[in-house]
């Protein structure tokens, strides 16, 4: 993944009405969702959703199908992969990021 394609993915995701979308979208998984299903669980009007979702289609977050006159918007799971990959390559000089030690909260 080049640096620009996970800037577009994270500026997509930075904002919190379509992190919600994607994340309503993601719980769903293959079976995906029709806009109208989205704007009944989260109550965006339609323009806006409409914009949101198409945001979240250009960063590749997600996918659109269309089933007659019913549009199907379901998760990119590759661009998830790579998206994590990208973000834990080189993490903790190569060795597993999970810390043994137990870290104090220090009051200020």
């Amino acid at each position: 993944m080049k640096n620009n394609e996970a800037i577009l993915a994270f500026i997509a995701l930075g904002q919190e009405s379509r992190l919600n979308v994607y994340r309503l979208i993601v719980q769903k998984g293959d079976v995906g969702l029709m806009p109208s299903q989205i704007h009944e669980m989260l109550g965006i009007p339609n323009a806006t959703l409409s914009f949101h979702l198409k945001e979240l289609y250009q960063a590749n977050l997600i996918t659109v199908e269309r089933q007659s006159r019913n549009l199907i918007y379901r998760p990119n799971p590759g661009m998830v992969e790579e998206l994590s990959e990208f973000l834990l390559a080189n993490c903790c000089g190569g060795q597993s990021c999970k810390s043994t030690k137990t870290v104090k909260k220090v009051k200020a």
